[in-house]
C-alpha cells in the first residue's frame, strides 16, 4: 500500500509538472503569435490597419504615444502627410434651401421614409438609432429650425458645463455638444472656447483659433458654413455660431477623403441642414471596445448624405462627443460619464 501511494504520489508530481510544461508552452505559443501579428500589424502589407492605428492615436489627446509603439517619428509623419481631407471650394448656396419643402409625401429611399415618417405625437424630433462596422450612434432629425438656439456656459472663460445640465438649464428637447475648447491637461474645464462664438448676432468669444470655419445659423434659420470672420458673418445674417471643423459636406457635395482624413476612427459630433430645412444632429459614440470603437470622416459624410444632408460640419468629437435628451444623458461617452458627460463650452440645443 505505501509503495502504490509513493508511486501514485509521483505519478501526481509528475502529471502536475506535465500541466506546467504546457501551460507555460501555451503562454509563450500566445505571446508569439501576439509578436509576430504586432510586426505584422506595425510592418506587414496592411497599410490601411497602420494609418488607422497613427491618425487615431495622434488625434486623442493623452494617447499619442500609442502611435510611437510600433512606428518611428518619421513613419508616423509620413502617415499623417498622407491622410487629410479637401473641403468643397464652394460656398454655401442658402437659396438651395427651403424650408418646410418636404416634397409630395413620396420616398426617394429607405432612409428618407425614415427621416419623413414622424414618430406618433412628436412632431419636433426624431431619433434614429446608427450603426456600422465599428460605430454607434444616433441621428436626430429636428423638423423646425428656428427652435434650434446656441447654448454657453454661463462662466465663459473659466469652467464649462455639460450638455445635460444646458439642456437642462435651457428646457430643451435635444442637445449636442458644439465647439471646441483649451484642453492643455487632455481634460480641461471646458471654459475656454478655441476660436470665435457668436450668439444672438454678437461675438461673445474670439481668442484662439484652430483656423476652422463658422458653424452656425443665420436669421432664416439656415445652416451657414464659412472662412468669413465672424464681423463679416454677423454682417451677412449670422445669429449662433461655434468655430469648428472641417466642413464635410458643401452644396450637397462631399468632401474628399484622402487616406481616412487623417482622424482616424473617432466619437464624432457633426451638424448638418437638408434641403427641406431639417437639421441634423449626428454622434458617435467610440473609444470602447465591444461597443463602439468610432467612426472615420468618411464614415460620416456617407451617413449625412443617406440621411440627405445638403451642408454639414464635423464638431468637437472625441471625449466631448455627447448627446442629452429631455436632460437625462443619452448616449455613452467613453469617459466622464460619472458626471454625466464632459464640460464644454458650448452646445446646440433644440427648444421646446
Amino acid at each position: 500500500m505505501k509503495l502504490l501511494k509513493k508511486k501514485d504520489k509521483k505519478s501526481k508530481q509528475k502529471h502536475k509538472s506535465w500541466l506546467k510544461i504546457r501551460k507555460s508552452t501555451l503562454t509563450f505559443i500566445i505571446l508569439d503569435i501576439i509578436a509576430l501579428g504586432g510586426l505584422f500589424f506595425a510592418y506587414g502589407p496592411v497599410n490601411y490597419l497602420r494609418n488607422l492605428w497613427i491618425t487615431t492615436a495622434m488625434t486623442t489627446m493623452n494617447h499619442r504615444y500609442l502611435a510611437y509603439v510600433f512606428y518611428s517619428d518619421i513613419t508616423v509623419k509620413s502617415v499623417l502627410g498622407s491622410n487629410y481631407i479637401v473641403e468643397v471650394n464652394e460656398d454655401v448656396n442658402l437659396d438651395d434651401i427651403v424650408i418646410g419643402g418636404s416634397g409630395d409625401g413620396t420616398f426617394s429611399s429607405e432612409y428618407e421614409k425614415e427621416i419623413l415618417t414622424k414618430d406618433p405625437g412628436n412632431d419636433d424630433y426624431k431619433i434614429i438609432p446608427i450603426k456600422g462596422s465599428t460605430y454607434v450612434g444616433y441621428l436626430t432629425a429636428i423638423y423646425d429650425p428656428s427652435k434650434i438656439d446656441l447654448a454657453v456656459t454661463p462662466d465663459l472663460g473659466s469652467k464649462g458645463l455639460n450638455v445635460k445640465k444646458m439642456c437642462i438649464k435651457a428646457d430643451c428637447l435635444v442637445g449636442i455638444n458644439g465647439g471646441g475648447f483649451q484642453d492643455l491637461d487632455g481634460w480641461g474645464s471646458g471654459g475656454i472656447p478655441d476660436g470665435a462664438l457668436i450668439q444672438d448676432g454678437k461675438i461673445l468669444w474670439t481668442k484662439g483659433s484652430y483656423g476652422n470655419g463658422l458653424i452656425g445659423f443665420n436669421y432664416d434659420n439656415k445652416l451657414i458654413l464659412t472662412y468669413d470672420s465672424p464681423e463679416q458673418a454677423i454682417s451677412d445674417g449670422m445669429r449662433d455660431a461655434v468655430e469648428f471643423g472641417p466642413f464635410l459636406i458643401i452644396n450637397g457635395k462631399g468632401a474628399t477623403i484622402v487616406g481616412n482624413g487623417g482622424a482616424g476612427l473617432q466619437p464624432r459630433t457633426a451638424i448638418a441642414q437638408r434641403k427641406d430645412g431639417i437639421v441634423l444632429f449626428l454622434i458617435i459614440d467610440g473609444r470602447s471596445p465591444g461597443y463602439s470603437l468610432g467612426a472615420t470622416y468618411n464614415d460620416v459624410i456617407s451617413i449625412l448624405l443617406k440621411y440627405g444632408a445638403h451642408n454639414a460640419a464635423n464638431l468637437d468629437g472625441g471625449a466631448s462627443t455627447t448627446m442629452a435628451v429631455k436632460g437625462q444623458l443619452y448616449n455613452k461617452p467613453f469617459v466622464g460619464q460619472d458626471i454625466e458627460g464632459r464640460y464644454v463650452a458650448d452646445a446646440w440645443l433644440l427648444l421646446k
